[in-house]
């Protein structure tokens, strides 16, 4: 994933996309006019971003110099899984179709926000030493003793966690602790300024409530200066000109805080809104689940003064069992799995299809993400060749890669690898590509960088979710007397055959022998040769696994070898 592309040249491309990035990057900009020029000066932006002339508009218009803010954030209770990675994912995808609608001439920030300061309600599933987090209950994550032993607090643990794989990405962004944030000041003004609007948040907060919790609720949790919890406290008293509050500690003392200062933090739907008020946030994206939190904040921001950002809401992953992701679960894929057996531009590739629908995030969606990445890479590749801008920008891996794509791509599908090393047996990269070198004469890992990587996300693969789950079946009889038909033509085949001259012989063969549909007779090859029911186009595979060796493979599938096997 490549970092600085070269966006200038695109801005009338961008302007006729149908990507959905692109949908949002023009929304952002129709925002920042808006809102930050005036009548006349809107008409003169406008006139100048139809001549291309965006350079000349920045320069003219110094409201439009101010970094159009992106923003996500991350629960720090929890370590991060795949849900977290696609919250970064997602802006940084219309970040980029922004900077091409601009032609980067606006400048843009994203803001990680790590939710470090809140209380740790719930001990993870997934981490040690629950015990000793059990005794740290309550108190902000970044006050949790680490449970790994490896950094100050648990907190700081989790962001680190989350800063090595957003860099290891290439990430272009700024990360913000809760914790800083409040402590530094950052927030204060804010703070100021819902304690005075105090009762305008609470007409807003408390219809959204049950009426037990109506009774208590402040926007404010206070941090007991006794146990160092945040605590669930109703506002007794307010002090606007001090800059107070005051709340009953746990042993029921009214104690005095100030809201600035990191002596409180607020309630997540106020925090929400304080945080896109104080950084002034002109995009965040959030799951479905969100959609009223988001309506409820936007509310907020407006009493307190502010614009809400613009909101894009995407439809939520779930685990193999249809449950929703959970960091304190653990449920689903983390990171570092999806990365022992997928491309991590698969993984981008993910992320930015049918943002909309909900998708299952678990190991069986990983071949298949693979290749679809991979088939929208050789698409790019081609459309790039044939100047074609207009298609680049709407293909996936153009955003995948932020429009600074690999000059190509794999000539072996992933697919493809997998039933290669069932096939094979392979356990070892050099093995594979001895079948490889065959396949495509002169290539080396050295001159296929991607196919290599490939080879050993599809080793991984196999041996922990292909191989223990093989089931090799005996052919039927029409079954048996196609392959032995099919051994035929194979050895009839010229030398040097490709693979679509060798995928017209498999499917005449089927045809002949009355497979109907005909997708049962490429079911029934998988099945018995490789102990699987689907894979990729045969004739394909027996190029690349080579013409003797599969015949080889069908001798022995019916000599009834592999099912004793």
């Amino acid at each position: 994933m490549t970092q600085g592309p070269n966006l200038q040249g695109l801005s009338h491309q961008a302007r006729e996309a149908k990507s959905w990035p692109f949908e949002q990057a023009r929304l952002l900009l129709d925002r920042i006019t808006r809102l930050r020029l005036n009548d006349a000066e809107r008409d003169l932006a406008a006139t100048l971003f139809a001549q291309g002339k965006f350079a000349e508009a920045v320069q003219t218009l110094p409201a439009l110099q101010k970094p159009v803010v992106f923003q996500c954030g991350y629960g720090a209770s929890g370590l991060p899984h795949l849900g977290t990675f696609g919250e970064a994912t997602r802006p940084t995808i219309v970040r980029n179709a922004f900077r091409a609608l601009t032609e980067d001439t606006i400048p843009t920030q994203l803001i990680v926000f790590s939710d470090d300061m809140d209380g740790l309600r719930k001990i993870p599933d997934n981490v040690p030493n629950k015990a000793m987090l059990e005794e740290d209950r309550d108190k902000p994550v970044t006050s949790v003793r680490d449970p790994f032993g490896e950094y100050e607090s648990f907190g700081h643990h989790n962001n680190a966690r989350l800063r090595a794989f957003l860099d290891s990405f290439g990430f272009e962004y700024t990360f913000m602790s809760s914790t800083e944030t409040y402590k530094s000041g950052r927030f204060d003004e804010v703070l100021l300024r819902i304690l005075a609007r105090f009762d305008a948040v609470q007409a807003i907060m408390l219809p959204t409530l049950g009426e037990e919790r109506r009774a208590t609720y402040s926007p404010f949790l206070p941090i007991s200066p006794k146990s160092g919890k945040v605590l669930q406290a109703p506002t007794v008293e307010r002090n606007v000109e001090k800059g107070t509050i005051v709340f009953p500690d746990e042993d029921g003392t009214l104690t005095e805080v100030p809201v600035t200062g990191g002596h409180v933090k607020l309630q997540w739907r106020p925090d929400w809104a304080a945080r896109w008020t104080a950084l002034e946030v002109d995009f965040e994206a959030s799951g479905k689940d969100l959609v009223d939190s988001v309506r409820v904040s936007n509310k907020i921001v407006k009493a307190l003064g502010g614009e809400p950002p613009e909101a894009f809401h995407f439809e939520l992953f779930m685990d193999e069992n249809n449950q929703k992701i959970s960091k304190s679960k653990g449920n689903g894929l983390t990171i570092e799995e999806w990365l022992r057996y997928g491309a991590p531009e698969s993984l981008t590739y993910y992320m930015y299809q049918s943002p909309k629908s909900a998708k299952r995030l678990y190991f069986d969606v990983i071949p298949k993400a693979t290749d679809e990445y991979l088939q929208q890479l050789d698409a790019l590749v081609r459309k790039k060749a044939e100047g074609d801008n207009a298609a680049q920008l709407d293909n996936p891996a153009w955003h995948v890669h932020r429009g600074a794509p690999p000059a190509k791509g794999s000539p072996v599908s992933f697919s493809l690898l997998l039933n290669l090393v069932s096939a094979a047996d392979a356990s070892t990269k050099e093995l594979l590509w001895a079948f490889i070198g065959r396949y495509i004469p002169g290539a080396t890992p050295e001159s296929e960088p991607l196919l290599d990587k490939l080879a050993g996300y599809a080793i991984n693969y196999y041996e922990d979710f292909v191989k223990p789950s093989k089931t090799f079946r005996a052919p039927t009889d029409q079954e048996r007397a196609a392959m032995e038909a099919l051994v035929g033509k194979l050895k009839a085949l010229p030398a040097g055959a490709d693979a679509e001259a060798i995928q017209n012989e498999v499917f005449e063969v089927g045809k002949a022998a009355g497979f109907e549909p005909l997708r049962a007779w490429f079911s029934a090859l998988y099945e018995v040769l490789l102990g699987q029911s689907q894979g990729p186009r045969f004739g394909s595979f027996v190029a690349i696994f080579g013409v003797d060796r599969t015949i080889e493979l069908i001798e022995k599938a019916l000599a009834g070898e592999l099912v004793a096997a």
